[in-house]
């Protein structure tokens, strides 16, 4: 810890390459997303939802392999509420009923899965459906950026508010990206995710504006460029201890949670990768090239007031 309290990395210099980097991956996700687009599960495109529930605790593992052998590859299968029950999920088929798709499950899983099934509702979700709840979650990020620019521009300056919403652009359109070039299921809870992303990705950058807005204050004859560098070394312990340690978190969820947790998990993942890298290198960087200095954070009117309170204390 004291090694990396003591850093004097010059990250300013080092904004060249980061620019390069973030240029190509945001490049490469937008061509994933023009090309390939994303892979939208069923809580978007429509499908049907069958709850299953059995007398005592069921395995999971046994309820998609019998699923699989009766030709159900692309479905999902959780529990719900409790060990004994599965809620199973399956993509709309043209011109198949909601009725039929259960009495077809429910075969599967009696012919080859646990025993003890029982059919306990089947629900049909159109992709109508779907269509609206895509809509609602794009208005849902779109809203969540346009309140963090204004929470920023209130709270610091616009130079540093335009740094913060390049770095949120930058995380989300990159781990869409991720999942488009990967074709992992988007849903709710990936969204959700998003989300969380956006909300731990501007905890990050307001820890380091503050410690800008401390030491433009403090050193007064720094430029903006060591302003900056000193600002994000000595902020630099904390940030990697945060992102180290959730991303042990999230490993361990990848890895071990199951596949329903899968796409919630790696959205995490990528999105605490690439906010960690936005915070040190994006964020900063950008308000630097908006030429930020002490005067944009402390007008002259405000250091004068403050000079006028101390001669008379």
């Amino acid at each position: 810890m004291r090694l990396i309290k003591n850093t004097s990395i010059d990250f300013v210099s080092f904004g060249r390459y980061a620019v390069i980097i973030s240029a190509v991956l945001l490049l490469a996700s937008a061509a994933s997303l023009a090309i390939g687009k994303l892979t939208f599960g069923i809580d978007f495109t429509g499908g049907v939802v069958v709850h299953v529930q059995y007398p005592n605790e069921v395995s999971l593992p046994d309820v998609r392999n019998a699923l699989d052998k009766a030709g159900y590859d692309d479905r999902t299968v959780q529990h719900f509420g409790s060990a004994d029950t599965a809620l199973i999920r399956l993509p709309a088929v043209d011109g198949e009923k909601s009725a039929t798709v259960g009495d077809n499950v429910m075969n599967a899983l009696q012919k080859s899965g646990p025993s003890g099934a029982s059919l306990q509702s089947v629900e049909f979700i159109g992709p109508q459906v779907g269509q609206d709840l895509v809509n609602k979650g794009g208005l849902a990020l779109l809203y969540t950026v346009m309140a963090i620019l204004i929470y920023v521009i209130f709270r610091f300056h616009w130079k540093l508010a335009a740094g913060a919403v390049a770095a949120l652009v930058h995380d989300i359109l990159i781990t869409l990206g991720v999942f488009s070039f990967t074709h992992m299921d988007f849903d709710l809870t990936v969204l959700a995710a998003l989300l969380a992303v956006l909300g731990y990705s501007l905890n990050d950058t307001i820890v380091v504006f503050d410690r800008i807005r401390e030491n433009f204050r403090r050193m007064r004859k720094a430029t903006p460029t060591e302003v900056i560098n000193a600002s994000v070394n000595q902020t630099l312990a904390r940030t990697l201890m945060t992102s180290g340690t959730t991303i042990m978190t999230l490993l361990a969820l990848f890895f071990l949670g199951g596949p329903v947790i899968h796409g919630f998990a790696a959205a995490l993942l990528v999105g605490i990768l690439t906010g960690t890298y936005s915070s040190i290198f994006v964020a900063s960087a950008l308000a630097l090239a908006l030429k930020i200095n002490a005067h944009d954070l402390f007008p002259p009117k405000e250091e004068d007031a403050e000079k006028a309170a101390k001669a008379t204390r």
